[in-house]
């Protein structure tokens, strides 16, 4: 399970920054990225969250998975305070961001033992999840080249595989189909739905609504680092005033 309570994240702003972001910006020393944000994603669900760029969803991921500290409010995961026992956090989470880089001169498969070794994982344990998520994601005839000559989604699929193969209890996942072909995105959608039917507490980012009604049982849109909806996904239906996902989300945004 994962807890957000009225979380707030402040960057410090550079005198660059602050000319780039506008007259509005020009005596500011702080820009808020997450303004008071509280929600809770359960075990066996799958929760999204739901923006366009620049929203506050990969900051607000980065906190809960300790690479950021928040300014205000609180964060537990599985039980455990993001700033008090981070370390706690760590063991139970995985965290795919397209941001994290791969070592190119590695292959898939040394590349995940490699996160497995530092989570101390058993060698015939590590076995059974490495062929497990290989077979899941479709890794098998690629998984030992080296990376710097893989795809992009071959290398996604490699960086997800990276992030379950301890098998975490929570696991988070910021626009992980984003960029990829129908296949490869096919692929870790399947892989979403597992997290849940394993009983996993899962949180995903993305812009695409589409992504939203295949996979959430949950979800909440946030715009400019607040939240303007926060519920099940019958309850998302329940209030559109729109025909499609896709327009209601924009209806909100614009109205925000």
């Amino acid at each position: 399970m994962i807890q957000v309570g009225h979380l707030s994240k402040d960057f410090r702003l550079t005198r660059r920054q602050r000319r780039e972001h506008g007259p509005q910006y020009k005596n500011a020393k702080t820009i808020r990225a997450v303004d008071d944000v509280s929600f809770e994603c359960k075990a066996g669900r799958v929760f999204g969250l739901i923006g366009p760029n620049g929203a506050g969803k990969t900051t607000t991921l980065r906190i809960i998975s300790t690479m950021l500290k928040p300014s205000h409010g609180s964060v537990t995961v599985a039980g455990y305070d993001t700033l008090k026992q981070p370390q706690e956090v760590r063991r139970h989470i995985g965290f795919m961001t397209a941001q994290t880089a791969l070592y190119d001169r590695l292959t898939p498969t040394e590349m995940v033992q490699y996160i497995a070794d530092l989570y101390g994982m058993e060698m015939n344990h590590f076995e059974e999840r490495r062929e497990k998520i290989f077979s899941m994601l479709d890794m098998q005839n690629f998984s030992d080249r080296r990376i710097a000559r893989l795809s992009s989604g071959m290398k996604q699929k490699t960086s997800i595989a990276r992030t379950i193969i301890h098998d975490p209890d929570v696991v988070v996942f910021d626009e992980p189909t984003t960029g990829l072909d129908v296949m490869t995105a096919r692929r870790i959608i399947e892989l979403i739905r597992a997290c849940r039917e394993e009983g996993k507490t899962v949180i995903f980012s993305t812009h695409q609504m589409s992504e939203v009604k295949l996979l959430c049982d949950d979800l909440a849109i946030i715009h400019e680092g607040r939240l303007y909806f926060n519920g099940s996904r019958d309850q998302f239906e329940g209030q559109m005033k729109e025909a499609t996902y896709e327009d209601e989300f924009v209806r909100l945004v614009e109205e925000a």
